[in-house]
């Protein structure tokens, strides 16, 4: 009788804990379908090409055909309605890499291209004191150094002549009138010959028909302007000697630079010719008139080059290094998380308090292009953190979203307009100045057409800053939107031989660029 009643009692409870499976299995099922039919009903499918298309079920693009995509609607309560949300995974693969904004004293890097050049101080022009017929060259050719008081050529002059018959009638009554020998010394004299020249042709009593011209400088013939049996006259220039003991480096500082340049600066160059040697001095002198043709303006570094090293026409590089004292304590942020739209700088600013990447996208003003950085007068505060890599990325999946965008202005964030007093410029500063960053492409090889290409668009009145890469092509430009537009120095670039996205460049101003700038294929 036990043994009936366990048998029961085991069969029994083996009955309940199997239709307990059963029935939770069927539960969770109906559960997850149900969830999968509440997700399905609430996923919302788009066009890449057009994210204005919202339908409710996948399929494809009513106007273009492409198959529609699932929109990602993952956001907590804590997400702005118009942020962008990424997944972790999302983010690696497009190697989205935030930095937070900090105040900083910014440092404008001023890059400068010049010439060496012969000091004009230490330049002089070798004449003849007197009229007559070259009989000998003994300097001729160009670069020969010569040294104080070295004969440089060899003149008859009839004048001479004359003069030394009335210097030896002279010498025999100088005792009788002591006047008139004196005033035919002089006479020599005035003609630049030395008192032991002059003392040689009276004791000899011999007339020399023919006269050195001597050096007065010591330096490198730079012109030779006479050759053989040419007629000179009194004051002609027939030598130009320069001595380049101590030289001057001439860099070309556009309008948009002069701004952060003063006297004094230190300045760090290099020379074309002499790779990995670099220069260190001050700026000496800033040119106080602009050129009106290459519209630059002339900084002056003087050297010593007692070795002979600089040498007249070589290419050189420089930076200044400047302090931007009216932006000191200014919020700074990288060059590459800055988008342009138009007249609008934009940027994406990572939402705080998610566990996840969150962005919003976040108008901006700019302040002046610091080299790889920008200087920010409002629209970010100090401790956000912006997306300064894989931000074109951002931008795709909020266009995707139909989100504030690059290419969708709805909805987006402008901060409030500060006054330039507060943002702390100067007096100098411009006040109704609007400004505008755009790139377009502009075609090149070298670091000749890099210099050409930025000072020709920079020569374009209202353009601030330029930038031009080697490897992309791409030209970043600053300007005042009231007083120029892209396609005004698009064209300033064309007529400098490149040629733009929307412009070409003449023949004529293509076959003036130097041999190793010829672009075209």
């Amino acid at each position: 009788m036990s043994r009936q009643i366990l048998i029961l009692s085991g069969t029994l409870i083996i009955g309940i804990f199997l239709g307990w499976i059963l029935f939770h299995s069927s539960t969770s099922k109906d559960v997850r379908h149900d969830q999968t039919v509440e997700a399905a009903k609430s996923a919302v499918w788009t066009c890449a090409m057009h994210p204005q298309i919202r339908i409710e079920k996948p399929g494809k693009c009513p106007i273009c055909g492409m198959e529609l995509i699932r929109l990602n609607q993952n956001f907590d309560s804590q997400m702005d309605p118009s942020a962008i949300h990424l997944t972790l995974e999302a983010t690696q693969l497009a190697n989205v890499q935030t930095t937070v904004v900090s105040r900083q004293n910014p440092e404008k890097e001023v890059r400068l291209y010049g010439k060496v050049q012969a000091d004009e101080r230490l330049i002089q022009n070798q004449v003849s004191f007197v009229s007559g017929r070259v009989e000998r060259l003994l300097v001729n050719f160009t670069g020969e150094p010569v040294k104080k008081g070295q004969p440089l050529a060899l003149i008859y002059s009839p004048e001479l002549v004359v003069a030394q018959q009335e210097l030896l009638e002279a010498a025999k009554s100088k005792r009788a009138q002591p006047e008139l020998y004196e005033a035919a010394r002089e006479k020599l004299r005035q003609w630049k010959l030395p008192e032991s020249q002059i003392l040689a042709i009276e004791s000899s009593g011999i007339i020399q028909t023919n006269i050195e011209v001597t050096s007065t400088a010591t330096g490198i013939v730079t012109a030779r302007r006479i050759n053989n049996g040419d007629y000179v006259n009194q004051g002609s220039v027939m030598y130009q000697v320069s001595d380049l003991s101590s030289v001057w480096v001439l860099f070309d500082a556009y309008e948009s630079d002069l701004p952060f340049l003063e006297t004094g600066d230190k300045i760090e160059f290099t020379i074309q010719a002499l790779p990995g040697t670099y220069f260190k001095a001050n700026v000496k002198f800033i040119d106080p008139v602009i050129d009106p043709i290459n519209r630059v303006a002339k900084v002056r570094v003087e050297m010593g080059n007692h070795e002979g090293k600089l040498k007249p026409e070589m290419f050189a590089t420089g930076i200044v290094k400047a302090t931007l004292d009216q932006f000191r304590n200014k919020l700074v942020i990288p060059r590459s998380a800055v988008l342009w739209t138009g007249t609008r700088s934009v940027v994406y600013v990572k939402q705080p308090g998610i566990k996840e990447p969150v962005f919003k996208m976040r108008v901006i003003e700019l302040g002046p292009l610091l080299g790889n950085s920008y200087v920010v007068n409002s629209g970010l505060s100090d401790g956000e953190s912006v997306v300064t890599q894989g931000a074109f990325s951002v931008d795709a999946a909020a266009q995707l979203e139909g989100k504030p965008s690059m290419m969708n202005q709805q909805k987006i964030e402008t901060p409030s307009k500060i006054s330039l007093a507060k943002s702390g410029l100067n007096q100098n500063s411009r006040t109704h100045e609007k400004i505008a960053n755009q790139g377009f492409k502009v075609y090149g090889i070298c670091e000749m057409c890099k210099s050409r290409i930025e000072g020709a668009a920079k020569s374009v009145e209202g353009v601030l800053s330029a930038v031009w890469s080697v490897d992309s092509k791409l030209l970043e430009v600053q300007f005042d939107a009231a007083k120029t537009t892209n396609d005004l120095i698009q064209k300033g670039v064309a007529m400098a031989g490149h040629d733009t996205e929307k412009f070409k460049a003449s023949a004529q101003g293509y076959k003036q660029l130097p041999s190793c700038c010829l672009y075209r294929k």
